[in-house]
């Protein structure tokens, strides 16, 4: 009896499954590269590089290339953060605003200074002292440095000046001097007008002031403002007498809002 020969079986082809699996293995580097790329973080797209290389078993990988994203550094990070740029504004308004404090203590100081030469020559009735937010303003009356109708600077005036020209020195602040008069019209043969008298007076006394040899004059204004700018009332005697004055304002550097002034 003849043997009956056997069949073999068919195999189904699974040789597709090799592009297959190659396929799925480089969309999922596309998407890894895809996420790596969109992230700012050069740290986290160095692991996700790494995790891949070491599932590929050491081999080749497409990411063995310089990330295209260069790193953001901490500066630029913090100004991309919400509200990244109030806390940098914030930051500088507080640093200024505390050299604004400090410079407030300075003038303080100033003021003690010449508060205690005017008692000690007995000038506090013809000289005031005050700390404004634009600086230190010393008011100094006519009769204290001015004959009436003049703008010659009295000789026992210029010890004063001298005294206040040494409190300029230490710190080369800007300074203005500035004329006023009351409204009672002055024509001589010296001055036209009230204009022409404070602006006499105040030049007079800041030419005084640069005597002094360690003070800048690039720092020195002088203004007049004749009788436009009352501190007190025109129709009486001493209101006239309190508008008759020389100002002289030592300059702040740093004003109250924190901005710098030069």
């Amino acid at each position: 009896m003849a043997k009956r020969k056997k069949k073999h079986e068919e195999h189904i082809d699974e040789t597709w499954l090799i592009p297959y699996s190659d396929l799925l293995t480089l969309l999922l580097a596309l998407f890894i590269v895809l996420f790596a790329a969109s992230s700012v973080d050069a740290k986290k797209f160095s692991q996700l590089a790494g995790s891949f290389n070491a599932a590929l078993n050491g081999g080749v990988s497409v990411l063995d290339f310089p990330s295209p994203v260069e790193p953001i550094n901490s500066e630029e990070q913090s100004l991309m953060k919400p509200g990244g740029n109030e806390q940098v504004v914030d930051k500088t308004k507080y640093e200024q605003q505390m050299k604004y404090l400090q410079e407030t203590e300075k003038l303080d100081q100033l003021k003690k200074q010449l508060d205690s030469y005017l008692k000690e020559n007995n000038l506090t009735g013809k000289l005031h002292t005050k700390v404004t937010d634009e600086g230190l303003l010393i008011t100094i009356m006519d009769n204290a440095l001015f004959a009436s109708g003049s703008a010659k600077v009295k000789p026992e005036a210029r010890n004063l000046a001298a005294e206040i020209s040494k409190l300029l020195e230490p710190d080369g602040r800007r300074v203005t001097v500035s004329g006023h008069t009351d409204n009672v019209p002055i024509r001589n043969s010296r001055f036209e007008s009230n204009w022409h008298l404070s602006s006499a007076r105040a030049m007079n006394f800041m030419t005084i002031l640069l005597e002094n040899k360690k003070l800048d004059p690039s720092k020195f204004s002088a203004r007049a403002f004749g009788e436009f700018q009352p501190v007190a009332s025109n129709k009486t005697n001493d209101g006239r007498a309190t508008n008759r004055r020389v100002e002289v304002a030592i300059l702040r550097n740093f004003e109250k809002n924190s901005q710098i002034t030069k």
